[in-house]
């Protein structure tokens, strides 16, 4: 009984979330307290949606701080000598100006935001694309393929809900995949590279290139509002700040909400001494962590509900009566292969507080490490697929940006971003975290 009203509950979140019926932060809440309720838990299910929601806390309290973190940093211009410098050393030749796209877009999205990662990027690449008349399907690819491995950051929000749904510290997730995202890295850089080779051949072939100043910088232009924001003279105290703040929390010598806290304290009281711009800087930032923050609470409510009234434990037992015991040990790989494709079917909520779960209580039934389906999961769920998935609006920032019709950007970067996750799945393997 408690497995099917698992799986019911799980149905049903997936329906009305996918079908624009509930947002997810109603969904989360509504749906399991419902399924509670008819399962006949009574006041019992309050109980579940408190503990669901301490054991989340301190992970909403360090994206909270990271998204203002992070924002007063960028205000302050602290990525502008990095964009600048890019684009000088690019110049007017394709191979460079594809490098510098994917390297430009992996240090802006250093604050976990697609948004902004694509609003930073494109403007500022853009016009040399359309200078050299390169495709502009290849900057979204690009710009999508660093965006989407970069989000693999433990303050990126499908790291955060694989940490949340599992109970885990987030650098329980994160950590052991560093090297793995290296590797993504590197995948991208070297994507990039060969795309910019080939964009310059075919305008070589064309004829496109001979009238080029190949020494022309490009200069990007701020606004008024901007350049009152910028703090140029405190670049290398913020650029120290932001490796002590990232390096504390990785290295586990401070809570990864505590490294945030501080940090933000700290760039703010260097960057923005004054109190009332102070107060400006976190409301401007304020309510994209309000968003964030609000779904994460509502997936402990869910979480706890499904855990302690024993649905998720039922569901996986179920589960697991259908799984081959040789199968098992695989499961981990077999995941991460299939991660990127899971976000053209599932938006991060539903995937990471419904599915994955679900998949690893039946891992952990065999003997697993739950954590491993969590680290399978962000090789490329609403990681490397979030920027070709029509279930986030990011996707559609970036293709409205470029000028590519989503079915050209999707026929020519799902194939690139899909190798990327497929990359970082041997490694994890090859390096020993997923079992073969």
């Amino acid at each position: 009984m408690l497995a099917l009203l698992g799986l019911v509950t799980i149905l049903v979140l997936l329906v009305t979330v996918m079908t624009n019926k509930l947002s997810p932060l109603v969904a989360l809440i509504v749906v399991p307290l419902a399924a509670a309720l008819i399962g006949g838990f009574g006041l019992e299910s309050a109980k579940f949606m408190v503990t669901g929601i301490t054991k989340i806390s301190s992970v909403a309290a360090m994206f909270v701080f990271a998204i203002v973190f992070f924002g007063i940093l960028s205000d302050a211009g602290m990525m502008d000598p990095i964009i600048n410098r890019i684009l000088k050393t690019v110049g007017m030749k394709p191979a460079r100006i594809t490098l510098g796209t994917a390297i430009l877009a992996l240090v802006v999205h250093l604050d976990g935001s697609g948004a902004v990662t694509f609003l930073v990027t494109i403007p500022a690449m853009l016009p040399l694309y359309d200078r050299l008349k390169m495709r502009r399907v290849v900057l979204a690819a690009i710009a999508a393929m660093a965006a989407g491995t970069a989000n693999m950051l433990p303050w990126g929000g499908p790291t955060l809900r694989a940490a949340t749904s599992l109970n885990v510290p987030v650098t329980d997730v994160f950590n052991p995949m560093i090297g793995v995202w290296v590797v993504g890295l590197l995948s991208v850089v070297a994507l990039a590279y060969f795309l910019g080779m080939r964009e310059e051949k075919r305008l070589a072939a064309e004829g496109a290139l001979t009238d080029v100043d190949h020494t022309e910088v490009h200069v990007r232009e701020l606004s008024d509002e901007e350049k009152e924001l910028r703090r140029p003279k405190m670049f290398w105290l913020n650029i120290l700040l932001t490796i002590a703040v990232i390096a504390a929390m990785i290295s586990g010598t401070l809570p990864a909400a505590i490294s945030f806290m501080l940090g933000t304290v700290v760039a703010l009281m260097i960057n923005y001494p004054q109190v009332d711009a102070q107060k400006k800087r976190v409301d401007a930032h304020a309510k994209a962590a309000l968003m964030m923050a609000s779904i994460l609470f509502a997936a402990g409510a869910f979480t706890g509900i499904m855990r302690e009234s024993g649905m998720l434990k039922a569901m996986a037992e179920t589960a697991a009566n259908f799984v081959p015991a040789d199968f098992a040990s695989h499961m981990p790989a077999l995941v991460g292969a299939l991660s990127m494709p899971f976000s053209l079917l599932f938006d991060p909520d539903s995937y990471y507080f419904g599915v994955m779960p679900v998949i690893a209580d039946v891992y952990k039934t065999f003997g697993g490490d739950p954590i491993a389906i969590g680290q399978a999961s962000i090789l490329g769920q609403m990681t490397t697929g979030f920027p070709v998935s029509p279930l986030t609006a990011s996707t559609f920032l970036l293709i409205g940006l470029t000028g590519v019709p989503l079915g050209e950007h999707q026929k020519f970067t799902i194939p690139l971003v899909f190798a990327i996750s497929i990359i970082m799945t041997v490694a994890a393997v090859v390096f020993g975290i997923f079992p073969i």
